[in-house]
């Protein structure tokens, strides 16, 4: 097993080190973008004078055969070694001796330090994972307006909830909507993330190369198609690039921030879901039973995405933690961000396919007349009365404390009948605006619905 350093040392690394400090174990998920950062790189060298075209065709032709691999799911790394830019350096020096070009494999890292590789290649990583959770952020934002438009054309209103109390009526329409508009600025941070990474070569190990990168790294742009709109620049502070993480925390909370509105999505729908709310039916394939108790079907999607959450919280405070305290340049405790940052796309994605899966009209179905139960309920109106008080000049601060009073009467076991049931002499006790005829009107949930006019409404 080669290494790319050693010269100096008389020793062999002691067997709990090199365990110790192994990390091709999770690193080799950036084996893809490893081999991109070396195309991008050889380039450089080859117009900076360092590599003849014969080596650079021969080292292009050897890099483009391990991502052929890996794209192919054929790629299997030795976990002995101690990083993946050490198996690939390794792997590439084997191969292209078998073709004659072994030198040109120990060119590839003229002017290079695995601190500036391993900067690029997680970058590289972080923005097309980034492009594959938006993609997939967005079926489930589109599955989301379409619940929100399909029920606000059913004219479908549920209690709303303040403090898991009932509060006033909503459009089932707009909780849905409410989620959306979460979920958008969700994906408004990744896309900022994406414009915050700059993809840079030529910082070595801290201090830039020989290498004019303002010349050379132009022809380097356009390697591959996954960068997109992105291009290589050299770095505009080399110690800065090598040591910063501010991507990969920016990210981490992005994604716990999105993992947290995913959380609160199913907290609402596993409320529901039980017999005390029984607001709707999630398809049983969807669900889990018991192993003991026959009747059980259980949410267990929802709980699993709401459990997840705690991994993303978790991730992101691990990397704050680590790079707290980290003098410049760079550290080996920076190592330590990839396993946060692999499990937290893992674990998001994951949410996002699943919910997309489920969150659709024919895996959700709403439960109208346990809902219209509930939203008989006679104290979700009060507001709409004082509303109405208000709108006959009475101050509202009043109008606040007589349907105050009115409720409390309701509820105080001295009077068991239905607001909208009580005569106009004992309702004119409370204020004479106040009849039968008018509290039957506002006790209605289109009405209270429909009545709110300073919020936009989700076109049917």
């Amino acid at each position: 097993m080669s290494k790319l350093w050693g010269g100096r040392f008389k020793k062999p690394t002691n067997k709990f080190v090199e365990v110790f400090g192994r990390s091709i174990q999770f690193d080799y998920k950036l084996a893809r973008y490893d081999c991109f950062g070396s195309l991008a790189h050889i380039q450089i060298l080859k117009d900076a004078g360092l590599l003849l075209p014969a080596e650079y065709d021969a080292l292009a032709k050897g890099l483009k055969v391990i991502i052929q691999e890996i794209e192919n799911d054929q790629f299997i790394p030795d976990f002995s070694f101690e990083d993946i830019h050490s198996y690939i350096q390794s792997r590439l020096e084997k191969d292209l001796e078998k073709e004659g070009f072994g030198e040109a494999a120990l060119k590839l890292h003229t002017c290079r330090s695995r601190n500036d590789q391993v900067v690029f290649d997680t970058k590289l990583y972080c923005l097309i994972n980034i492009e594959e959770t938006a993609s997939i952020l967005s079926v489930l934002r589109d599955h989301l307006l379409d619940l929100a438009k399909k029920t606000a054309e059913q004219q479908i209103f549920i209690p709303g909830y303040t403090h898991l109390q009932h509060a006033i009526p909503v459009a089932l329409g707009e909780y849905f909507h409410a989620y959306y508009e979460m979920l958008t600025r969700d994906h408004k941070r990744l896309m900022n993330a994406i414009g915050n990474i700059e993809l840079t070569l030529g910082s070595g190990a801290l201090a830039g190369t020989f290498i004019n990168s303002q010349k050379y790294n132009q022809n380097a742009v356009k390697f591959v198609a996954e960068l997109k709109s992105k291009i290589i620049t050299p770095p505009s502070n080399s110690l800065d690039a090598v040591s910063d993480r501010d991507f990969v925390i920016e990210i981490l909370s992005a994604l716990a921030i999105l993992g947290m509105h995913l959380s609160r999505l199913s907290e609402d729908m596993i409320l529901w879901a039980s017999k005390e709310f029984d607001f709707i039916d999630i398809d049983d394939a969807f669900c889990t039973g018991s192993s003991l108790m026959p009747q059980k079907k259980n949410p267990d999607v929802f709980e699993l995405v709401r459990g997840q959450t705690g991994r993303l919280y978790g991730n992101l405070m691990n990397v704050l933690v680590v790079m707290k305290g980290l003098p410049l340049a760079y550290n080996r405790d920076m190592q330590h961000d990839k396993e946060p940052l692999f499990d937290s796309f893992k674990v998001i994605q994951q949410s996002l396919r699943v919910l997309a899966e489920l969150l659709t009209n024919k895996n959700i179905s709403f439960k109208t007349k346990n809902i219209e139960n509930q939203l008989k309920d006679e104290s979700l109106y009060a507001t709409d009365i004082a509303d109405y008080l208000v709108k006959n000049q009475v101050p509202f601060k009043k109008a606040h404390e007589i349907v105050g009073k009115l409720i409390a009467l309701k509820y105080s076991g001295k009077e068991e009948e239905q607001l909208r049931d009580l005569d106009d002499s004992v309702l004119k006790e409370y204020h004479p605006l106040l009849n039968s005829k008018i509290i039957k009107q506002i006790i209605n949930p289109r009405t209270s619905v429909e009545s709110k006019e300073s919020v936009k409404r989700i076109k049917r």
